[in-house]
């Protein structure tokens, strides 16, 4: 006749089982890293990686608990848009990693021969994935030390966290529909405070750089 467990015994069962999903949830998360890691340099060799994050992006893959899935370091461009103003009409007329000059805009601006033309200056985009909660929070806490708001975990699961964090410099302006909405002089607005939020954009991602080489481990 089988005897039934022990205390003991049962204890003993449920921490090797425990200690066996720890294992298959390690693993998992080093595949995951190893992967977004394959990702990058590849991205990183055909000069699809943005400059101002590859000195944060190259310190996260040589950290044991961290990777980053995705990221854009901000941008000005003019996006064309279709008569209905849809997202999936939407296309790049043109962009710019960098700062841009008055006359490069003002020259594209006049060449479109669209219907709706926006003028737009987007801020960080960086996605962190990390192995668990506390390591996640982790990463908030670094972006309330850097002054970003916007941050969050996107996707909470067993061995995997992906915390989205979002830099607030933006300028969204139509500047064109069906007809040219802005004159010259406020184009060139445009591009003076454009540049200027671009700037502070960089400004944060080396502030964010430095606080992550810090915290982050």
């Amino acid at each position: 006749m089988n005897k039934k467990p022990t205390y003991t015994q049962k204890k003993t069962i449920m921490e090797k089982e425990e200690r066996k999903q720890i294992l298959s949830e390690n693993s998992r998360f080093d595949m995951t890293k190893k992967h977004h890691k394959e990702t990058y340099e590849e991205a990183k060799t055909i000069g699809r990686m943005d400059e101002d994050f590859i000195p944060l992006c190259d310190y996260i893959i040589k950290t044991k608990n961290y990777f980053t899935s995705s990221s854009c370091a901000g941008r000005i461009a003019l996006i064309g848009l279709g008569e209905d103003e849809t997202k999936q009409e939407s296309a790049f007329y043109r962009k710019w990693h960098r700062t841009v000059k008055e006359s490069e805009v003002l020259e594209a601006v006049h060449e479109f021969k669209g219907t709706v033309l926006w003028f737009k200056q987007e801020p960080l985009i960086l996605h962190l994935g990390t192995n668990n909660l506390e390591n996640a929070k982790k990463i908030l806490t670094l972006c309330e030390k850097a002054g970003i708001k916007r941050a969050g975990i996107k996707v909470a699961k067993k061995g995997k966290f992906i915390t989205e964090i979002l830099g607030t410099q933006n300028i969204n302006a139509p500047i064109k529909e069906g007809k040219m909405s802005v004159n010259d002089e406020y184009l060139k607005y445009l591009v003076e405070k454009g540049n200027e939020k671009f700037k502070k954009n960089q400004e944060l991602i080396e502030k964010l750089y430095e606080l992550t080489k810090k915290e982050l481990k």
